[in-house]
């Protein structure tokens, strides 16, 4: 895994003594007073609190070092001073929060920003080929005289998560525990979920996205040539009539696209009465691409909507070869939920996933172990098994099996009584992913030490098995002797027959 480090090279204009300010006067007189090294302050806060003893790290970019620990006093409060340029070079340094039991996720105000960061090369692995650790951080450029204050972080424990799911919209239940008769994630009615602003957009009030009505109007294209149509789009194009200008617009990222689709629907796989015009049941691109791990990406994430399949198994996604359909969508507040981000945060092309980030971010780090068996989320609030690998059978068997689920199963030591869990839904189980992972369930599977030999991360989950599908309580609507499952590698939405064997994730 590599790790992107952007520096800001300070180009001058006059002599060289004149960059960093130092040199003789005008007159040949004295040097003037060097100026003070830079410095980062900050509040941690968990639900509005101060949050004290949580560890902050400062972490120069340059060198790839810690440059300075510190931990937040009883007023939640922190501060690092004697951060300062090398040469013409300013230090790059990113900043973020750890403590256990809590996920945080950073604000900033003008001067520095908000992002991710892969720090897999700072921890040596267990033997194991490394996925990337990442961090959300405050990303700072230290320059001479510019302290930065309110660099603040909010903690998370799953008490008050930053989403909330949709329901995936299936109403017929095939089993006891399965998606309709668990009835989890916000309810929506197909029929009031779509308003139609007469002016050739449609306002989703669950996710609070604008979609173009036309979904067919910009037809099909290689993925690049679809980004620079959706980047196009404005007023007067495509029966638009809403003021809007070239790049307001976007491609929907994974997470995006997949909000429409209604597991109860087929050809297409979208709500019941839903306003759109020339839907196809074809392969739709989004903005996300299907990361490598390597410098640029050949392939996207692309969803076929005449049942809601990701077709990442094929050639369907690469970019430079599949002809795939186009949709843009704008927006993405003042709906029911809002929708998380993918994490994905690097930029391949103008108008991709990386480039707009939508959703909410991330938090770091995102999973809590509770030491009895189950683990938080604290992006969504739920609570997972741990033991990836204890249930496997086949749809009805593993429904069964997750409904008996107990205290003293499958490393459990919750308390938890049969009836707690259910077999997770096809929006819950997608949840988990991390779009910026190489192989999922490797990254669940990996230890990270320290470069002591001691643990800084240990596995999320134990033994999810590589290379597995893994079910969700979702029937697939356009053939329901199929369910819905996840592949644990690329964390792709596959559609397996029911009476075939797969492994099962438990959630409550």
């Amino acid at each position: 895994m590599f790790r992107i480090q952007l520096l800001l090279v300070v180009v001058c204009l006059g002599v060289l003594s004149a960059c960093n300010g130092i040199g003789n006067g005008p007159n040949g007189g004295s040097n003037p007073t060097p100026p003070t090294p830079d410095s980062i302050s900050g509040t941690v806060t968990f639900k509005g609190a101060p949050l004290a003893g949580a560890t902050v790290t400062d972490f120069l970019t340059n060198n790839s070092i810690v440059f300075k620990v510190t931990t937040t006093d009883a007023n939640g409060k922190y501060s690092f001073t004697g951060m300062s340029t090398t040469g013409d070079v300013p230090g790059e340094y990113q900043i973020y929060v750890n403590k256990p039991g809590y996920g945080f996720y950073p604000s900033v105000g003008a001067g520095a920003r908000v992002t991710r960061a892969d720090y897999t090369g700072q921890f040596e692995g267990d033997g194991l080929a490394p996925s990337g650790l990442f961090f959300s951080v405050i990303d700072f450029d230290a320059l001479p005289d510019s302290p930065l204050t309110g660099a603040n972080f909010a903690a998370y424990d799953g008490s008050n998560p930053l989403v909330t799911l949709p329901a995936t919209g299936q109403q017929i239940s095939y089993a006891a525990g399965d998606d309709a008769s668990a009835k989890k994630g916000v309810a929506w009615s197909a029929g009031s979920r779509f308003t139609d602003n007469q002016d050739g957009t449609i306002t989703d009030t669950l996710t609070g996205l604008i979609w173009l009505k036309g979904a067919g109007c910009l037809g099909a294209a290689f993925w690049s040539n679809a980004l620079a149509a959706v980047n196009a789009l404005a007023n007067g194009a495509c029966g638009l009539q809403d003021n809007s200008t070239a790049g307001q617009w976007r491609m929907p990222n994974l997470i995006e696209l997949e909000s429409l689709i209604d597991a109860s629907s087929a050809n297409p796989a979208l709500p019941a009465n839903q306003p759109f015009l020339n839907v196809s049941g074809g392969v739709y691109w989004t903005a996300t691409s299907y990361y490598g791990g390597v410098s640029g990406s050949s392939a996207a994430w692309t969803i076929r909507l005449a049942d809601g399949r990701y077709m990442n198994d094929s050639n369907d996604n690469i970019k430079a070869s599949a002809n795939n359909h186009i949709w843009a969508v704008k927006g993405g507040s003042g709906g029911s939920i809002q929708l998380q981000a993918t994490g994905f945060y690097l930029q391949y092309a103008a108008g991709d996933d990386g480039s707009f980030q939508s959703g909410v971010h991330l938090t770091s780090p995102r999973f809590i172990d509770n030491a009895n068996g189950t683990l938080t989320d604290t992006m969504t609030g739920l609570v997972w098994l741990k033991q990836a690998d204890c249930i496997r059978a086949d749809w009805s068997d593993a429904l069964t099996a997750v409904n008996l689920l107990a205290s003293g199963q499958c490393g459990l030591s919750d308390g938890s009584v049969a009836g707690a869990w259910r077999m997770p839904n096809r929006n819950e189980m997608q949840s988990l992913a991390d779009r910026m992972q190489t192989n999922q369930a490797e990254y669940f599977d990996y230890t990270y030490l320290n470069h002591d030999g001691s643990v800084y991360q240990a596995p999320i989950l134990t033994d999810d098995v590589e290379a597995q599908y893994y079910w969700t309580s979702t029937t697939n609507a356009a053939d329901p002797t199929e369910a819905w499952t996840v592949f644990s590698c690329d964390f792709g939405v596959y559609d397996i027959p029911k009476a075939n064997a797969g492994y099962t994730l438990a959630v409550r």
